[in-house]
């Protein structure tokens, strides 16, 4: 079993209440090139900062070799950081930038005395083993001959490959990247990714790396980690998390998908865009799934022989295949192929069982704690809305006072009667009229589903609510909503806190 160089164990981080990291486990192989893959503000650089040192989790454990480093200080600990902005010294060479921290480092040295008895000295380098030491990293990186080159004369590609040097110079265990190739022109990255990865089979030392491309990703690294809001999603190489993504955040998140809501019919038999196809996933009848199918395994055919058919509505040149997107009925397929179709013409689409990927479907409905005030409202997900409390109680109805009346005829105040509130994702809609809702906050996902979009409303408040709902408009991602769900659409249930007779 291959060493574990790195492990966290059920690692939180908190900056003051706002929680970043949550309760994140997962290890890293001793000469592995890992990935830390997600969209912004989903806790990658935070993680990669408490594996430097640079910040310490609030709770939970990060080994090193076994050993429990999470209060060392960075400079204890045997990494070395690539930020994507470089950090370079413009006053210093490139020789100068590369040898910064070879002047400052102590080394102990063994020698033995005129008795034989040996002793050790805290030294510093030599100016011949530094010389040593640069050149060799110069190497690495491909660039004999610049040390006497200014910072200002060199590319970002050749920067990079300075602050490269610089870290890998020290020979730490582990190099951490933070971006390292964000500053770069498309171009230069790509040739770059190509020259970290065989930058990484020479050293042989533990990459970790952190990046929100996934084409960097996928091209990079041997295991990679996908994150969201502080969660790891999934964990794998980068063909697992292609072609088996765990949930629909992955399956959208990397590489393009269809993403469709369906329903298993029977034994590895699942229904979606009004069709029944064979599948390979095997799931209980009538379970509700999330159905994801990459666009490159989606076949064209003539209309009689696909077990789909609709209308071109749209072909670009991606320059090493077509994207096609087919409306058929209310639902848009979208098909990568070498060959072209002409819009307006009708078709035929077919997928093979191993290219329907079903995964159990995450929202199904909105559920909340919620709290009965004096008005006859409930408060929940940091706001207020009309409901129906008689439903609570069966038979019941409001007096002209607004107390709850039961069948046998009790008088009952609800207020702060603690209860569990229910809304259908299709109950819920939003406005980007702050005062038309209950409450208000921010879109943080939305993911096409063939016909409609899902989205994730988070709402304000310390809990951080979050609602999900379709909606046939397009929204962007951060828009300031108000959440709007109708009074007969909120489904309530008693908690064990029931309400004070009269």
């Amino acid at each position: 079993m291959a060493e574990h160089i790195i492990e966290l164990q059920d690692v939180t981080k908190y900056y003051d209440d706002n929680l970043v990291i949550d309760h994140v486990s997962f290890y890293v192989k001793k000469g592995e090139f890992i990935t830390f893959l997600g969209p912004s503000g989903c806790g990658k650089t935070t993680t990669l900062r408490m594996i430097a040192g640079f910040d310490l989790p609030t709770s939970g454990k990060i080994l090193l070799n076994g050993k429990d480093i999470s209060l060392l200080p960075p400079n204890k600990r045997p990494v070395n950081t690539v930020f994507q902005r470089y950090a370079l010294f413009p006053h210093y060479n490139v020789f100068e930038n590369i040898a910064f921290g070879l002047r400052n480092k102590r080394v102990r040295n063994t020698y033995r005395n005129e008795r034989g008895e040996e002793y050790t000295k805290t030294e510093r380098l030599s100016k011949a083993e530094i010389r040593r030491k640069v050149e060799k990293a110069l190497a690495l990186v491909d660039l004999e001959g610049f040390e006497k080159r200014s910072i200002a004369t060199l590319s970002g590609g050749q920067q990079q490959r300075v602050a490269i040097a610089r870290a890998i110079v020290n020979e730490p265990e582990i190099l951490l990247l933070d971006e390292p190739l964000g500053a770069l022109d498309l171009k230069m990255r790509k040739e770059m990714q190509i020259e970290l990865k065989e930058m990484h089979r020479r050293l042989g030392i533990t990459f970790i790396y952190v990046t929100h491309d996934q084409e960097e990703a996928l091209t990079m690294s041997d295991t990679i980690v996908v994150m969201a809001d502080g969660v790891v999603q999934q964990i794998g190489t980068p063909t697992d998390i292609y072609n088996e993504p765990a949930n629909t955040f992955v399956a959208d998140f990397i590489g393009e998908s269809n993403i469709f809501n369906g329903v298993v019919v029977g034994e590895r038999k699942v229904r979606f865009c009004g069709k029944t196809f064979p599948c390979v996933d095997d799931f209980e009848k009538n379970e509700q799934v999330d159905v994801v199918v990459r666009p490159e395994d989606v076949k064209m055919c003539a209309p009689a022989e696909g077990t789909l058919s609709g209308k071109v509505i749209s072909v670009v040149f991606k320059g090493i295949h077509y994207e096609i997107t087919v409306q058929v009925g209310k639902f848009e397929v979208v098909v990568q192929s070498t060959e072209s179709r002409a819009v307006g013409e009708t078709i035929g689409l077919s997928v093979d069982p191993e290219g329907i990927h079903l995964m159990k479907r995450k929202y199904t409905s909105n559920v909340f704690s919620g709290v009965i005030t004096k008005r006859n409202t409930v408060e929940f997900a940091d706001g207020e809305f009309e409901c129906d409390v008689t439903q609570l109680y069966p038979g019941s109805h409001l007096d002209e006072e607004e107390y709850l009346i039961t069948a046998a005829g009790e008088k009952i105040d609800l207020t702060g009667t603690e209860v569990n509130v229910e809304i259908g994702i299709d109950d819920v809609s939003i406005s980007d009229d702050p005062d038309e809702g209950g409450t208000t906050g921010n879109i943080i996902s939305i993911i096409y589903k063939g016909d409609h979009y899902r989205l994730i409303v988070r709402t304000d408040g310390e809990e951080e609510e979050d609602f999900v709902l379709g909606t046939d408009d397009l929204w962007n991602e951060n828009d300031r909503v108000s959440v709007i769900v109708p009074k007969d659409k909120i489904r309530l249930t008693l908690k064990n806190t029931e309400g004070k007779r009269k």
